[in-house]
């Protein structure tokens, strides 16, 4: 196998493997590593829907995932701010 067909395949495998983890974050993020070998096979391939597709996709997952660190820093940020207000008031 050269180099070109083992890029395919573990991309595949990458991509595969995101769905065996529980947290979204990392599955998301798997499979933005996984579309970013793909885009690369593409370029190689000379595939320019293979490597829209999957830019898109890497973009997406990067993005979501990123989206959701934001709003659980946020949500934990807010937490003993609540607290401590309730203390206030007692």
């Amino acid at each position: 196998m050269n180099l070109l067909t083992w890029i395919g395949w573990i991309a595949t495998a990458v991509f595969s493997t995101s769905y065996f983890f529980k947290g979204a974050s990392t599955l998301r993020w798997i499979q933005a590593g996984a579309a970013m070998l793909w885009v690369t096979y593409g370029l190689l391939i000379h595939a320019m829907p293979v490597v829209v597709a999957n830019v898109i996709v890497a973009a997406a997952a990067v993005y979501s995932s990123l989206a959701a660190s934001r709003s659980q820093r946020r949500e934990r940020a807010l937490v003993p701010a609540d607290e401590s207000l309730q203390d206030s008031i007692s």
